[in-house]
């Protein structure tokens, strides 16, 4: 799952978290993470691009345990309570599939993305990408669509058109396309249509991040139109798109 409220454009097309899956405590090595240097990054004073890059990644380095902590306390939470999570849940374990605390794992991330799916480890949620719970549902949410996906149809993640399908079917029906979610937070201010360009952009970034596509957002827009409409309309295991 992409998130394009940041300017990169790599996606979780490539499910490739597996270097990722570990359970060892970080051990921070950048520079020191004080007051001057947090004012400097929240004002943006005497910063360069390289310099705002390098405090980003030291902050996650620094506050990972903090993160993990909040990542796993909101995905704890969410399982229990949220009702799509829940939902989702449950349609996972009648197509045989089973999704917990054990395969939902809170790590680091370097890309911009939120979350990820492989059909090996399970699901991943970007510790240190993730802003809120609601956030983090929405990136439960798309990422157990994949998880679904996979098990019902048998999903071929080489396939161009099979990824595409699935990130339709996930910007669709996880609810992160809701309109709040694209005028306050994403400050895309399209008012007609705006549910179906919200899920073209987001599969696009997400079709682009493939590694044999390099990025290429022309040729991920080009898959992802081969198979809109019919995915689009696809609102399986929902009866309706959910909001």
């Amino acid at each position: 799952m992409s998130d394009d409220t940041s300017p990169k454009v790599e996606g979780t097309a490539s499910l490739d978290h597996e270097s990722s899956v570990s359970d060892s405590k970080p051990v921070y090595k950048g520079k020191p993470m004080g007051f001057f240097r947090h004012m400097s990054a929240i004002t943006g004073y005497g910063m360069t691009p390289e310099s705002i890059e390098e405090y980003r990644r030291d902050f996650d380095d620094y506050y990972a345990e903090t993160l993990c902590k909040r990542c796993e306390e909101n995905r704890d939470w969410l399982i229990q309570y949220s009702p799509i999570v829940r939902f989702m849940m449950d349609q996972i374990r009648e197509v045989n599939g089973n999704l917990s605390s054990e395969n939902i794992k809170c790590l680091p991330c370097n890309k911009d993305q939120a979350g990820g799916f492989h059909p090996k480890y399970g699901i991943l949620l970007c510790q240190n990408k993730l802003r809120d719970r609601s956030h983090t549902e929405d990136t439960m949410a798309h990422e157990m669509v994949h998880a679904y996906d996979h098990m019902r149809f048998k999903v071929d993640w080489a396939d161009f058109k099979h990824l595409a399908c699935s990130e339709i079917r996930a910007s669709t029906l996880s609810g992160e396309c809701r309109p709040y979610q694209e005028w306050m937070v994403r400050g895309q201010w399209k008012f007609l249509r705006h549910m179906e360009a919200c899920v073209r952009r987001r599969a696009t970034l997400s079709v682009s991040g493939h590694p044999a596509l390099k990025g290429d957002l022309e040729a991920a827009g080009k898959i992802v139109d081969q198979v809109f409409e019919s995915c689009y309309k696809d609102t399986r295991p929902f009866r309706e798109v959910y909001k």
